[in-house]
């Protein structure tokens, strides 16, 4: 019987890993998972924040679409379908374990079979979503948040999440006469960057500086500058900067030995040969390239996710160039099961994907916190432009320039409109904006009127 694992992180920029090249970040467990399946080279989340991502994917639908711009939980949908109550219709069982059950509505209300939810977003959420030029309040504080702790300390709710999907997985798959999806959801390597003593020893030489940092013409974009200004990273020092990237690596390494325990328990149980295991996550995070930290950026750090996938379907061995999304792996697991997806969701399954198709196009778009305006991404074979509301388009050429150095904008006017046209068959990017806009200030003002709010 075909059955599902979506192994999801949070917050992991897929450079920061030995399957994507990276020289101090070893992750044996994902190499192991991409030698039994395939490695999607450019993958990339809905939105670079965590509910809107998470939103777009259990809904199959765009951000845009959903307006669940930021982690605000004010005025969000909560009558549209989405994978827990599709998946059961069609007969599959579904767990969700998980950190972190960040998305529209409570976890009780969207038709999965079983949720343990370790933590909620409280309500009314992040309200702090004006589209003017502000700091966060905290914001030079989080440039203090790394550091050896205990594992307890650094990780004990998702090790809670764990103990408990594991024993899931041990004690009541086996029992299920019908086709299941697990989903495991981690808060790791989520800020702030505590990570164990032993991993906080084996990472120094990973306490390095970005290479294209705040000095860069790219970091002077006027988005760019929003994101600075927001998340207060001019005032982060370099031994800040450091550490925060030394414990970084010491957190993806910690989630990678969480997916080896359940590599481990599906051999155990003589499960790997009839069940799919995809590792994700729900966006990346910038780490100090063009002064930028955290997330709410479309760059590569922070639009970009880790994504391999082994199991009946996918090659083995395989690396594919072609571009996907996370729309596209929440179609895999309906493909794996045998269940019927929604015909108006976005995505293809992934297991349908050529290793190399030139004109598959992929977006991803940011409206919440820290931006002036809203902005898109679009992404076809070598190209992306990332176009901006109130603000000049970028583009760049990733198969000549990956790290983003330089804007091709003024020199590829062809190309510029070529990338634009796909953009609009998309959604009308203005128009998006100014809806975006109108929905902030209706948030903000519910804000305003609720005070301090209460428990979501």
């Amino acid at each position: 019987m075909p059955n599902a694992i979506l192994f999801m992180s949070d917050e992991h920029t897929p450079a920061v890993s030995n399957v994507h090249g990276h020289p101090l970040a070893p992750t044996p467990n994902l190499e192991r998972l991409a030698a039994r399946g395939t490695v999607y080279e450019h993958a990339y989340c809905a939105s670079p924040l965590c509910l809107p991502s998470r939103s777009a994917f259990i809904s199959g639908h765009r951000v845009h679409e959903l307006q669940t711009y930021s982690n605000c939980l004010l005025a969000l949908p909560k009558d549209i379908d989405n994978m827990g109550r599709a998946l059961s219709r069609e007969g599959v069982y579904t767990a969700y374990f998980g950190c972190n059950f960040d998305v529209y509505d409570r976890p009780e209300n969207l038709g999965f079979s079983e949720v343990f939810a370790e933590r909620l977003r409280q309500y009314p959420g992040d309200c702090r979503i004006g589209r003017e030029r502000t700091n966060l309040n905290d914001a030079a504080e989080r440039a203090s948040g790394f550091g050896p702790r205990s594992e307890e300390e650094a990780y004990g709710r998702d090790l809670l999440v764990m103990d408990k999907a594991l024993t899931w997985l041990q004690k009541t798959a086996p029992k299920l006469d019908q086709p299941w999806v697990l989903l495991i959801n981690l808060h790791a390597p989520h800020f702030n960057y505590y990570t164990t003593p032993e991993l906080w020893d084996r990472f120094a030489a990973a306490a390095d500086l970005p290479p294209y940092g705040s000095e860069t013409e790219i970091a002077r974009h006027p988005r760019n500058r929003d994101l600075q200004i927001y998340y207060d990273t001019e005032r982060y020092t370099d031994d800040q900067i450091r550490g925060l990237r030394r414990a970084y690596v010491g957190s993806v390494c910690w989630v990678d030995q969480q997916l080896g325990r359940v590599m481990d328990a599906l051999a155990t149980q003589g499960m790997e040969d009839d069940t799919t295991l995809v590792y994700t996550s729900d966006h990346g995070v910038m780490r100090g390239e063009f002064g930028l930290w955290w997330k709410s950026s479309l760059h590569e750090g922070a639009a970009r996710v880790p994504c391999v996938a082994a199991g009946p379907g996918f090659s083995v061995g395989m690396r594919t160039v072609t571009p996907v999304d996370l729309h596209d792996v929440q179609a895999s697991l309906f493909r794996t099961t045998g269940a019927a997806r929604p015909a108006q969701w976005v995505g293809a399954p992934l297991q349908d994907i050529p290793a190399h198709d030139p004109t598959r196009v992929v977006f991803c778009e940011y409206h919440g916190q820290g931006v002036t305006a809203s902005s898109y991404l679009v992404r076809q074979d070598r190209w992306k432009l990332i176009w901006h509301a109130n603000a000049p388009p970028q583009l760049f050429d990733l198969a000549q320039d990956p790290d983003e150095t330089t804007n091709l904008a003024d020199s590829q006017p062809d190309q510029l409109y070529a990338m634009e046209k796909l953009l609009r068959a998309i959604c009308d990017p203005e128009a998006e904006d100014r809806r975006a806009s109108e929905f902030i200030r209706h948030q903000r003002e519910l804000a305003a009127a609720l005070g301090t709010g209460g428990k979501r």
